[in-house]
Parts: C-alpha cells; structure tokens; sequence
C-alpha cells in the first residue's frame, strides 16, 4: 500500500511542478486554479498520510516556479509567499475559527482587497529610488525585469515624501479589459497568436526581451504590501495601503470589516459588482487587519496564516460536445480536449475546453453528441464540468484513448496509479522535444553550456533540430543565423556540444528523460547494469534487483526502451561519439554499500564530479550526515555537516583522501 501512496505523491508533486511551470514560466496554464487547489490539496492529505519527511522542492513547500534562464535571477530579502485558497463560505468560516483559537481573546477585524489575477512584482527602493524590479520566481529569488517595470506609469521611479533608506513595495502588475481588448484586436490583425485573458497577457508583456513593447502593452499595478524595510511604516494594513498611496503607488478600494458575516456580504457584492470593473478579479482577499498580530500568526510552508483569498464560483454554459482531439504535452501527457459550439463565457468565446483525461470523462460520463455545462474557472483554460444527460441524442458516441501518440505513433502508455496517459516516445516524439532537449542539455544531464530555454526554443522553432541527436549536427552557421546569436557565442554553443560527448553512463541515462527516472535511480541502474546494452536488454525481474527500482520505475523503463523510435535516436546519439569511460569493476564495485557525504569547496575538481566519480565505484553520495555516513569528504570552508560528522563520530576525511580513493 505505501508503494502505491509513494507513487501517487511522486506522480501529483511532477504534475504540480509542471503546472507551476506553465502558469509561471510559460505564462500558459492549462488547468483552472479551482482544479490546481484540488491536485494541492490532495497532495497534502496523502503527504501527511504517508508520514515521511516532506523534502523541500514538493510543491506543498514551494511557490511558483524557477526562474527562467532568459533573465537574471534577483533574490528577494524576504520571500513572497503564496495565499491559500477558499472556495466557499464553509472554508472562510473555518479560517476565521483557526484565527480566533490561535489569538483568544485578542480581538481584530479584517481588511477585504480585490483579488486581480497577474503577475507579482517585488519592487525595491533604494534612498526612495527604484533601483530594482523582479517577479515572484519561485517565492525566494525572481526575474529581474526593472526595464520593463519602469515603463509602468503606476509605478514611480522616485518615491514622494518620507521613505525608509531601503523598502520593498509588493503588489501586482495587471492588464484592463480595456488593453487586453486592443492587444488582441492588434495580435489579430497582425497575424500574431492572441493571448487567452489579461492575466497571459500581463505576464507576457512584463516578460518581454524588449521594454519597447512592454511599453506598448499599456500595463497598471497596484501595491498592496510591503517586504523588506516595511516596518514600522503603518500599524495596520489599511493605514500601510494609505501610506504607500501617499508614495505614489496606485491602491485599491477595500474594506475593513469586523467579522465573517460582515465579510461574506462584502464578497457577494463584489461578485456582482465583478462585472462592472475595469479590470478582471477571481476573488476577494481577506487579511488581518492589524499588522502587529501578522507576526503572532506567522506563516505555513508556502502561504502565511494571516490572510487567504476567497475565490468566485466558476462561471458556467451550456452548449453541445462536436468531437474530441488528443494533445500531447511538453512531458508527453495526453490530453482529451473538447471541440465544442463556440459559446459565451465570461465575455470570451470559446470553442475547447479540457476534458482532463479517460478517468474524468468515465467519471461524468461524456459522449461526443452530448450537451455540456462547461465551466470558466480563475480566467483560464475552461473544462468541460458536467453532461445534461436527458438531452443526449440517440447517435451519441463513446470517447476512447487512441493506442498510438497522435504526433509521432509511439505507444500511449498509462502509468499504475496515474490519472494521465502518456507517449512513450520521449526522445522522438516532436510534441515533446524543446522539454526533452532542454532536460538532455541540462547540467546534471549532458551539461550542455550555454544552452538555455529560449536557444532551445530557437532551435527548435527554426527547424534546425528535429530530436535531441540533432544537436551534434548542428554547426557554427547553423546557430550563428539565430536572432541575438553572434558568431562568437555560436562558437562557444558548438564547442560545449563537442565536450558534452564524453560523459558517464549515469549521466547519460537521466538524460535520455525517462519518466520516473531521476538522477539518483540513473545513478543506480548505471551502477547495476554497468553497460547500456545490458540496461536496454533488461526484463522487469532484474530491473527490480536495482536498489531503489520498484514496479512502477522498472515498467517506464521497459516502456521507454521498447520503443524503436527511441533506441533509434539512442543509436545516432552513440553514433555522433558520445561515450563514457567503460566501467572496469563489475558487479557490486568496490565502494558499494558505503554512504559519503561532500562538504566544503573541493579545489582538484567540480563537486559534481566527484560525486559521479563516487557513484561509479558504487557509493552513494547523500546530502546530509547521519550515524549511517561512512565518511565526509570536507573541502575547504566545510561547515554544518563537519560540526554534524564531528558529533555523529563520522569519520571526516581530507580532498587528498577523495583524490585517492577515487583514482583507485
């Protein structure tokens, strides 16, 4: 039972971080945040239920996404954090009854602020100047995009009045109705993709190489907090909004309100109101009022216990369900997606809407033929929510899952324990090639310098690679030709191709993106198999010898590797010269069974390379000491884990003793 529960962690926690990417990176969603809060929420249940340590990068844990390589990363001083979710009053309700039993007696009221969908912007002043401006990120380092944000006119440059020597503004850079109209009636008559609501469409425009054509997209903000240097600035939050609009800032209407039933009539009338705005809002989002117990309550992993954000019910039509066509994702996900009679909702026409997959439509029981409710929920990508099923026609049809990839003829493959389908062919399959040559170039894989999101894309694009062993096809003029792309730069791409062809087999491995297949358990079927031909040859029996290697990992490596598409490019990736030392000891190898631990800076060679060298002599390099630690190597500058090893008893040995042991 617990291997099933693992599995389904491990299968929410990649399906979240893949939506975390599309929302914060790609600027695209494909799911409705009422839908994300579900997938959430049921990860938090089962994490809870399986009692293990919950590691940091589970989306439980984290806000948002890494940033994005095209620009550069800005630590914020103190992290932004994400709201929790309400969808009913039964649910503000129950955050208002936590609040009281974590304060007693100490009475507060609540501030109400409208809730836009976009983008979230830490701006930071320094001496009252705007020397700073980056996006949320991943809640703790953003992407700096001050050129941009200073095209803003909500946004002053230099501050009015009296303002600490260093202070954050926080709020939220969003798009009219007005703007997102003209943009997309502009995109259209150009020719150019439109963007599916404001929110898309803000992100994109911040986002952008070229502060020319932020300015051009007529952006707004709005403040609504403050992160470094906000102390002290307002006892509470309606006095600190009052405070900020005195600086220059644009605010909100709110609302203080003494209680719950005080605020569930504001958000009612706000949702009426909702209409009438100038600008989009999915919600209401209620805080605290008196910033002095902001502290008190503190913060959970991801979002702060002060405050949450009440969510409009979806808006829903009806209209008829014409056919059904599969989409095949980034990661090789197949998507049902409905073609329906274009219709109405929410002052947008829409013509498809998600279906999910097989599980939800056996669930609701959908036919093509039928009549439909679908549903706009959080301004993105609507579903399908529910069948009117008196009104199904006599012909109506039956939905199945094709066999074969609808891009590329591999078989579709579900996982035990997965709602999602997938394409099994990872390394041939178009639909899935910028996410695999970008995991193939990537530093833990074939480390590929210089090779980032955005040259991908160009590649790509450009039709210059068609699968990943196109890279070592490619030639100074090839890359040269792209857009921002000098002779010189192509140059460097070329030569850190050529050096990425001698590499280890392990790293080789987790780079072909076998679903279910990390860096670790590479790490170990190198270690086991010790050739690739013997990997590629394995049964499901002597798959599962592998430490670690269960059912569930055997069987997406058996899938992966029974595709001919992929042992072909596998071939002609062999083929271009890539190569890995061959492994001289056999079987268990001589370090198998011990555990190292790395600490400090390593002076003789990378520390990622010392931790493949130990993995291939069979170790496992672990990142933290525990009595189990065989040893620790500690470099120079070695700190908590020496002061751990030293407590433990753990043998602590020099660089000079990892040199030797490693050259064996």
């Amino acid at each position: 039972m617990s291997g099933n529960l693992s599995a389904r962690i491990a299968a929410l926690r990649a399906e979240l971080k893949d939506h975390n990417y599309r929302y914060y990176t790609l600027d695209a969603p494909v799911i409705s945040d009422a839908e994300y809060d579900v997938l959430l929420r049921e990860l938090e249940r089962l994490e809870a239920e399986l009692g293990e340590p919950v590691p940091a990068d589970s989306p439980t844990r984290i806000v948002g996404a890494p940033v994005s390589a095209v620009f550069t990363s800005r630590t914020h001083a103190i992290p932004l954090l994400s709201l929790a979710n309400a969808f009913s009053d039964e649910e503000v309700q129950a955050f208002d009854k936590r609040l009281r039993d974590m304060l007693g007696s100490t009475s507060f009221s609540y501030i109400a602020e409208p809730k836009i969908d976009g983008l979230a912007i830490n701006l930071r002043y320094e001496h009252g100047h705007l020397v700073v401006a980056a996006t949320r990120g991943d809640g703790r380092s953003g992407e700096d995009v001050t050129d941009n944000v200073r095209t803003i006119a909500d946004i002053p440059w230099k501050l009015a009045g009296d303002s600490p020597e260093v202070l954050e503004v926080r709020g939220e850079v969003y798009m009219g109705k007005g703007a997102f109209a003209a943009l997309n009636a502009a995109q259209e008559s150009a020719g150019d993709k439109t963007f599916a609501n404001p929110r898309n469409a803000a992100a994109g425009s911040l986002r952008q190489l070229d502060a020319r054509i932020t300015a051009k997209r007529s952006l707004s903000f709005f403040a609504y907090g403050v992160g470094l240097g906000g102390k002290g600035l307002a006892d509470t939050q309606s006095g600190l909004l009052t405070r900020l609009h005195g600086m220059g800032f644009a605010i909100q209407k709110t609302a203080v309100l003494p209680d719950t039933a005080a605020v569930l009539s504001h958000f009612a009338a706000m949702q009426a109101k909702r209409a009438t705005m100038d600008y989009e809002i999915d919600g209401v989002v209620y805080k605290v009022n008196e910033l002095a117990l902001h502290d008190e309550l503190g913060e959970v992993a991801r979002s702060p216990r002060w405050a949450i954000a009440h969510k409009f019910p979806a808006e829903e039509v009806e209209t008829l369900l014409l056919g059904v066509d599969f989409q095949v994702g980034r990661t090789g996900a197949i998507t049902p997606v409905a073609r329906l009679q274009p219709v109405a909702v929410g002052g947008v026409t829409v013509s498809n809407a998600t279906l999910h997959n097989m599980d939800e439509i056996r669930r609701k029981d959908v036919h093509i033929g039928d009549t439909v409710i679908v549903r706009r929920a959080g301004d993105v990508i609507p579903e399908v929510a529910r069948v009117v099923a008196d009104k199904r026609p006599a012909d109506a049809m039956g939905i199945d899952m094709p066999t074969a990839c609808p891009v590329c003829g591999s078989d579709i493959v579900r996982p035990e324990d997965e709602a999602v389908a997938r394409c099994s062919g990872g390394l041939f399959c178009t639909a899935q090639l910028k996410e695999a040559i970008r995991h193939f170039a990537s530093r833990r894989a074939m480390d590929i310098d210089g090779l980032g999101d955005k040259l991908v894309e160009q590649l790509v694009d450009a039709g210059l690679i068609e699968h990943v062993d196109g890279l070592y096809r490619l030639n100074v003029a090839d890359v040269a030709g792209l857009e921002r792309m000098a002779e010189k730069s192509a140059a460097n791409l070329i030569a850190a191709i050529k050096t990425s062809k001698q590499t280890t087999l392990a790293r080789f491995i987790f780079a072909l993106g076998i679903r279910e297949v990390g860096e670790a358990t590479a790490a170990s079927l190198a270690r086991f198999f010790g050739k690739l031909d013997a990997l590629m040859q394995a049964d499901e029996a002597a798959l599962q010898q592998v430490p670690d290697v269960g059912p569930v990992v055997a069987q997406s490596v058996l899938d992966f590797f029974a595709q001919p598409h992929n042992r072909e490019v596998i071939e002609r990736l062999l083929q271009a010269g890539i190569a890995w030392p061959v492994a001289e000891h056999g079987g268990a190898r001589p370090l198998a069974g011990h555990t190292y631990v790395l600490t400090g800076t390593l002076t003789s060679m990378p520390r990622a390379d010392a931790k493949d060298k130990l993995e291939a002599l069979g170790a496992k390099v672990a990142s933290s000491v525990s009595k189990n630690t065989t040893a620790v190597f500690a470099g120079e500058s070695a700190g908590s884990k020496l002061d751990k090893a030293q407590s433990l008893g753990v043998p602590v040995l020099t660089e000079d003793d990892l040199v030797a042991l490693v050259n064996v």
